[in-house]
């Protein structure tokens, strides 16, 4: 597992799974979380099990459906939202990825914590920013954790997909470099420079982590560019 390098307050607790210490088959070998990949469900069942163990309680798992949607842990069941949110001791914030970005939150004051799972969709759409208001903290006491994820050297994308941003944030345009084999409409695209611009207009600006890249670190990540049928790790964050 990985353990995020922010300073966050001691009673913030987080964690990154990776693709090792599990029992699952190929191609989801070994630590796969998701239960919606077409894994043997009892292999997820054991492996959740094993992740268990590391927490206070059974994360608070969303069916994440690349939307901006959040939602406080605890006020519905099975949610259909992409970020969750939890004031309350012991409740785990989840999000389960295999090349979208994971971003972790917390307070300086550690009286609230958030997991948003970020795709280019979810990204554009304002995911991290309805995550941040819905903390309901001063945007400038907020730190952020940016988790896992496609590196800009692997992340092919359309022109649809940096028009979406820089029709927003102009600056965005700094994070897509045009694609090194010149092919036509295509650019790679640096998520986490995108993150880092979008919290930063919403007045977020001590983000940690990043500068991992899930499509080439085969032996840590799950990819589904890299592989298509393939696992989830999971980021998860809570107060002790």
């Amino acid at each position: 597992m990985i353990l995020p390098d922010w300073p966050a307050p001691a009673r913030v607790k987080s964690l990154m799974t990776t693709r090792a210490g599990g029992v699952s088959h190929a191609p989801w070998d070994s630590l796969n979380l998701g239960d919606h990949v077409g894994d043997d469900p009892p292999h997820v069942a054991a492996n959740r099990a094993r992740l268990r163990q590391q927490l206070p309680a059974e994360p608070g798992w969303l069916r994440q459906v690349h939307s901006p949607r959040v939602v406080e842990l605890g006020r519905e069941p099975n949610p259909e939202a992409d970020a969750s949110f939890t004031r309350e001791t012991g409740q785990v914030c989840a999000v389960l990825t295999a090349d979208c970005l994971p971003v972790l939150f917390c307070d300086r004051a550690g009286s609230v914590v958030a997991a948003a799972h970020a795709g280019w969709r979810g990204l554009a759409g304002g995911v991290l920013e309805a995550t941040v208001a819905a903390m309901q903290v001063p945007p400038g006491e907020i730190l952020a954790w940016m988790g896992a994820a496609i590196g800009p050297q692997a992340f092919e994308v359309g022109d649809d997909v940096r028009r979406a941003f820089v029709a927003q944030h102009p600056a965005a345009d700094l994070a897509f470099v045009p694609h090194p084999a010149a092919v036509p409409g295509k650019w790679l695209a640096d998520i986490y420079q995108l993150a880092r611009i979008r919290l930063g207009h919403a007045g977020v600006n001590a983000v940690h982590g990043g500068g991992r890249c899930t499509f080439n670190e085969a032996d840590l990540f799950y990819s589904y560019r890299r592989e298509s049928v393939t696992g989830r790790m999971a980021s998860l964050v809570w107060l002790e």
